[in-house]
């Protein structure tokens, strides 16, 4: 038998209160970078533009320009909001297509959307 003074009849608790200021973090949802489909930028210019700015491997870029040429656009990268806007405004001002006959001077048609 154990005398009521042995360690087996103590009760520790090893909850810690939260301090009353604690905040929490929110992650932020995710937003979609889509490219849109036109019939002046070419294919090239695409894919450096994706591999430049959004950091794809060049076989991913061809993947993505075939997709955003057949299905009329394509989600070229997610995360928040902030960098989705960046690298929308990377993708439109990333200059003139020089790859084209004559070079294309307006930009690639970029929107953002909001992810589920």
């Amino acid at each position: 038998m154990s005398s009521p003074s042995s360690l087996d009849d103590v009760q520790v608790s090893t909850s810690r209160a939260k301090p009353a200021n604690e905040t929490r973090t929110r992650k932020q949802p995710p937003y979609a970078v889509i490219v849109e489909n036109d019939d002046h930028h070419t294919f090239l210019y695409v894919i450096e533009a994706l591999m430049k700015v959004c950091g794809h491997a060049p076989e991913k870029g061809f993947v993505l320009a075939q997709q955003i040429h057949t299905q009329g656009k394509a989600m070229v990268w997610s995360g928040t909001l902030e960098l989705a806007e960046l690298k929308r405004d990377q993708l439109r001002g990333f200059g003139p297509d020089n790859y084209a006959p004559r070079p294309v001077t307006f930009p690639l048609g970029v929107t953002i959307e909001p992810l589920p």
